[in-house]
């Protein structure tokens, strides 16, 4: 499968964020992941739906909302009226009924839906989705902050994925040249960084350090 690499901007300059925006789209990037999270399920807080708005007017790349909220139902819709292309929801913060709802509500407006792990999260947790979600984030960090180092046990989970999932498997956290092989060789085809891309003198080489 295509490798993608979705700059995340949790680790960008947010007193120029079209800026940044515009450098990673111009660098090579395929899409762009946006971490919003509420200070509940993880323990910090970010952007909400207007700063979303704002991203889309920025760049033409597709915006990749992952939302790291409680109770993602309520918000789904703010945040597809912002321009999100896809959207990720966590299995810990949802059941399979209201992912099955949110799957057609997004279905039906041409978006994109994933489900998303923790690291403490096995893979038979999500296994009833598997049908009805577009892509599986495996998140290789505990989400809430960026930066954070990879946690080695997210291979094996990536590798019991591809056994039974034949879609996008996105992974997010801890992501370098080093890790991204491990990742790549495991079964993951689109790979989420933050600091690795921008912080990176040279974006273009960063991303493409990640395709190899």
């Amino acid at each position: 499968m295509k490798i993608k690499i979705a700059p995340s901007i949790l680790s960008a300059d947010f007193s120029c964020l079209a800026a940044e925006l515009k450098k990673v789209e111009v660098a090579g990037a395929d899409l762009i992941h946006v971490d919003v999270m509420d200070g509940h399920f993880v323990p910090n807080i970010t952007i909400g739906p207007v700063v979303v708005k704002y991203m889309r007017k920025a760049t033409k790349l597709a915006l990749d909302v992952h939302l790291m909220i409680e109770n993602p139902v309520k918000y789904v819709d703010a945040f597809v009226k912002a321009g999100s292309d896809m959207i990720t929801v966590h299995i810990e913060t949802v059941n399979l009924k209201e992912l099955a709802d949110i799957a057609r509500k997004l279905k039906s407006r041409g978006i994109k839906l994933g489900v998303s792990l923790n690291p403490a999260t096995p893979i038979a947790k999500i296994r009833k989705t598997l049908g009805v979600v577009d892509f599986v984030l495996v998140m290789s960090v505990n989400p809430g902050f960026g930066g954070q180092a990879f946690i080695p046990q997210a291979i094996d989970k990536i590798k019991q994925l591809r056994l039974i999932f034949e879609k996008d498997i996105f992974v997010d956290g801890g992501i370098n040249n080093t890790t991204a092989r491990l990742v790549k060789d495991a079964g993951a085809n689109v790979l989420v960084a933050g600091s690795y891309i921008f912080g990176a003198k040279n974006t273009k080489e960063a991303i493409n350090s990640l395709r190899m």
